[in-house]
């Protein structure tokens, strides 16, 4: 049941496809001694291992999902600094002012062409193991079982962004039904249910030494309890999560090491540099804050005030009241006053980091405040006050800048989300004691004070809370607030904002200050993204969501 740290380490049998237009229409190409991957169950394994690289294409560290940038900088939460062509966050900036830019042409959200490449190899798997295994048959299914929860996972991540779409079961039926149109909604989570059901049935609670680090069952129910939130099938996400909670996972004690990986939080994670070839990330040289080395410049998107001012009192709970610095003034504010979950997230003025003290001021050397848009990119520079602290490492070094390689692991699902997706659904059944007991158990880890006597909304808004503050920066918010059909309510017409400090001779100045400049938008028809332009023209059964057209 123990979490997956496994990483590419050889692949065997793996054909290139060809380019994103023939994706799911192409024959099967013949490989290299296809047969010899089915000798042994190390060569299968070694097969599989390919799969595993999913993790890393939709995860945070990944290049798939919104072109590597943060969907974190599409709420209120976080904001990127740079609007030039080509600089690190501005097709974000450029979406949260101009929504229209999503088009079935154009989509930097999409991920339909490189979700079906994925399918359609899980599929070619599936069809080299009906004609070439003699396995027993608990190994085949067990086979089956780990690569099926791949294709479950990819499956989600096109589920999420669309209202029903093509159901490839087999590879016949990518020759054979060539056009084809989507399903429904409700038939798309059918699907992926049933994938993750054979998964669950057949993988083991933990694999043997020598495969520690491979899918297990925790893994499945973990993923199912997600994906049954966004079906909102919410018994089946109470009982999902029931069943991780079964198994031999743990809060960590410190919250600063929850999304650390290779601890017993997490159910589901992808590491990096496993050999000396890699593979690596570059979130570090991404986000580390101005000054972490000499001459390169980093801090490509930052906390906003909003987002610091969704933390509560330590201890006590509560928020303390942020009037006097939305205004300008001499006094500090009161960031050693916060809850744990502040620090280890976000890097304030005052805040020790590598041994050195954060000064995000204008002009500072270890942080440096630059107005948005006063040149085309940060170059490093926080435009809101503030730097990212969490999911990065603090161990990375100049030397390190270098090679631009991190190698801190992706830690996609933990215990504290299980937790709140079981929350959300209880709450939804009108059982608002069990959610406030699951929000406490998040809650506890920092000290913060149980919640009781809440009902209605008054839950629903605390579970929104617990998961803004609990999952930040983890890639959760975005998607929460569009299921929730609350994005074109509270993220149109607003803008977000920072603290700009002025030393002046040591004495500090704080000024509230916008980091927008213009009115951030979203569109309704987002909650639905739209069937991409070559699919349409290469699928003559398929059609467009009404929204769309």
């Amino acid at each position: 049941m123990k979490k997956i740290i496994i990483i590419v380490l050889a692949v065997i049998g793996i054909g290139a496809l060809s380019s994103c237009d023939d994706y799911l229409y192409s024959e099967p190409k013949d490989r290299v001694d296809e047969k010899v991957v089915w000798e042994s169950e190390n060569n299968v394994k070694l097969y599989i291992n390919y799969f595993y690289l999913y993790l890393n294409t939709y995860g945070g560290f990944g290049s798939v999902q919104f072109k590597g940038d943060m969907t974190d900088g599409l709420t209120n939460t976080f904001k990127y600094g740079s609007y030039g062509e080509g600089a690190i966050g501005a097709n974000v900036n450029k979406l949260i002012y101009n929504p229209n830019m999503i088009t079935p042409g154009t989509n930097i959200l999409d991920v339909w062409g490189d979700a079906y490449q994925a399918i359609r190899r899980v599929n070619e798997f599936m069809h080299l193991q009906d004609k070439y295994s003699t396995f027993s048959d608990d190994l085949n299914n067990r086979i089956r079982a780990e690569v099926l929860f791949f294709r479950a996972f990819v499956y989600f991540q096109l589920a999420k962004r669309h209202n029903g779409v093509i159901l490839r079961p087999d590879i016949d039926d990518i020759i054979n039904n060539k056009q084809k149109d989507k399903a429904t909604a409700s038939e798309t989570w059918d699907f992926i249910e049933k994938d993750l059901d054979f998964a669950i049935e057949y993988l083991p609670e933990e694999w043997p030494a020598d495969d520690k680090g491979r899918i297990t069952k925790g893994a499945a129910y973990a993923l199912k309890s997600r994906a049954m939130l966004y079906a909102e099938r919410w018994q089946k996400v109470i009982d999902a999560a029931d069943e991780v909670l079964k198994l031999n996972y743990d809060l960590e004690t410190n919250y600063e090491d929850a999304w650390k990986g290779n601890n017993n939080e997490s159910i589901l994670e992808y590491n990096y540099a496993q050999t000396k070839d890699g593979p690596y990330h570059g979130f570090d040289f991404t986000f580390a804050p101005f000054g972490d080395h000499p001459t390169l410049v980093h801090g490509a998107g930052t906390p906003t005030q909003e987002m610091v001012e969704s933390y509560e009192l330590a201890n006590t709970g509560g928020f303390p009241d942020w009037t006097p610095w939305h205004t300008t003034t001499t006094n500090r504010p009161p960031y050693e006053l916060l809850e744990p979950r502040f620090h280890a997230s976000i890097l304030y003025n005052g805040a020790s980091w590598k041994g050195k003290v954060m000064e995000n001021t204008v002009g500072g050397t270890h942080g440096r405040f630059m107005n948005y848009r006063d040149e085309l990119a940060s170059g490093g520079r926080t435009v809101t006050g503030y730097y990212l602290r969490k999911l990065l490492d603090e161990t990375f070094t100049e030397e390190d800048f270098n090679t631009k390689h991190s190698v801190q692991p992706w830690v996609e699902i933990r215990l504290a989300e299980v937790y709140l997706n079981r929350a959300e659904a209880h709450h939804k059944l009108g059982n608002d004691d069990k959610a406030l007991d699951d929000l406490n158990e998040i809650r506890s880890r920092v000290d913060l004070p149980d919640l009781s006597g809440l009902t209605g909304d008054a839950v629903f808004a605390a579970i929104r809370q617990e998961r803004k503050v609990e999952l930040f920066a983890e890639g959760h918010l975005y998607w929460d607030m569009r299921r929730w059909k609350l994005a074109y309510i509270e993220y149109n017409d607003y803008r977000t904002h920072g603290i700009r400090i002025t030393d002046n001779a040591g004495s500090l100045t704080y000024e509230y200050v916008e980091c927008d400049n213009q009115d951030r938008k979203f569109n309704e028809n987002h909650y639905n993204f739209p069937i991409p332009t070559y699919e349409l023209i290469n699928n003559t059964a398929i059609n467009q969501f009404n929204e769309w057209k």
